[in-house]
């Protein structure tokens, strides 16, 4: 593993903030000073958990939906 992997990989970012970043990620509205900050601080591994666990939520959210409104009987 090279030392910058190393020295990404040991950052003290919280996961509460990993998961506020990708948060705002998916809606694509972070501003250019919060991003390097959270490229500075947040650990990459927590950024990637964060992301997976951020696509099941929004996979699941979407399958909820569409059985709704087809159960709903509004999509004949």
């Amino acid at each position: 593993m090279s030392e910058g992997l190393k020295e990404a990989v040991r950052r003290k970012g919280s996961f509460a903030q990993t998961l506020r970043a990708v948060a705002w990620s998916f809606f694509g509205v972070r501003k250019g000073a919060d991003y390097e900050r959270d490229v500075s601080r947040l650990n990459p591994v927590h950024v990637v958990i964060a992301g997976v666990l951020g696509a099941i939520l929004f996979i699941v959210v979407l399958v909820l939906l569409v059985n709704w409104v087809i159960g709903s009987g509004v999509a004949k």
